[in-house]
């Protein structure tokens, strides 16, 4: 059974589906360092948690520091507090979003001084939720927290966001999806790392399919064919 973290079911498969990896190590004049998984304290298995990030930044001494991040989200507050972990360290920090940033993941994600999302990854941003129990009064100040939390979320993402303040507040409520180049035109991250075979950029998918579908009509349009025949007739009738 596929526990439900998103409103939009189909995405949590995808959740479920990412192994968790925590590591840093030195690469050259840089530190990397690769954040698979969840996000704190986890009901779903392992994750990486504030704690571990303040550990694995405590000894860095190279002027940059490269992300790897695969991640559905988890606690918030982990979250908030990589995010600044990051974005006061005194190293160039950059990140690659290699699958999904989504939720707390999107939070760190917004650290970078350089964001990349790596081709086909996605960046999600929502409400924070959380379980409760008790009186009306134990409710309201758990939704008043809430609220209090969506507005630091919507301040985070504010910095980067090239829109309205009432647009990410509007999206945070609606749980929005971006795929890569969605991230890079709102402003949210830099760039899209597309990858390069032989020399020759794949067409996006929806670009071939049109594309296929452009011969298709071509091939079956009455007129074309039609037009292509008087072509070749009169190309006869002048050589005789």
């Amino acid at each position: 059974m596929t526990l439900k973290r998103f409103k939009n079911e189909k995405y949590n498969n995808i959740a479920s589906s990412i192994e968790h990896e925590f590591k840093a190590e030195a690469i050259g004049d840089s530190t990397e360092i690769t954040i698979y998984g969840d996000i704190g304290e986890s009901w779903w298995g392992e994750s990486i948690s504030a704690n571990d990030i303040k550990e694995a930044l405590k000894n860095v001494t190279s002027d940059s520091i490269v992300v790897r991040l695969n991640s559905p989200g988890g606690d918030v507050f982990d979250g908030i507090t990589i995010y600044n972990q990051l974005k006061n360290h005194d190293a160039k920090v950059t990140i690659y979003v290699d699958g999904l940033a989504a939720s707390a993941a999107s939070i760190i994600a917004m650290a970078a001084d350089e964001l990349i999302m790596n081709t086909g990854s996605m960046l999600m941003i929502h409400e924070a939720s959380t379980f409760t129990w008790g009186t009306k009064t134990d409710i309201k100040k758990t939704l008043n927290a809430l609220e209090g939390i969506d507005k630091s979320l919507a301040d985070i993402y504010m910095i980067r966001y090239q829109g309205e303040r009432s647009e990410i507040d509007t999206m945070i409520k609606n749980e929005t999806w971006f795929t890569s180049s969605e991230a890079v035109e709102v402003g949210l991250a830099d760039r899209v790392n597309d990858v390069v075979d032989n020399d020759e950029e794949d067409l996006d998918s929806e670009e071939f399919k049109n594309n296929i579908l452009k011969k298709f009509r071509n091939t079956n349009n009455p007129t074309t064919i039609a037009a292509s025949t008087n072509n070749l007739l009169g190309k006869f009738k002048r050589q005789a």
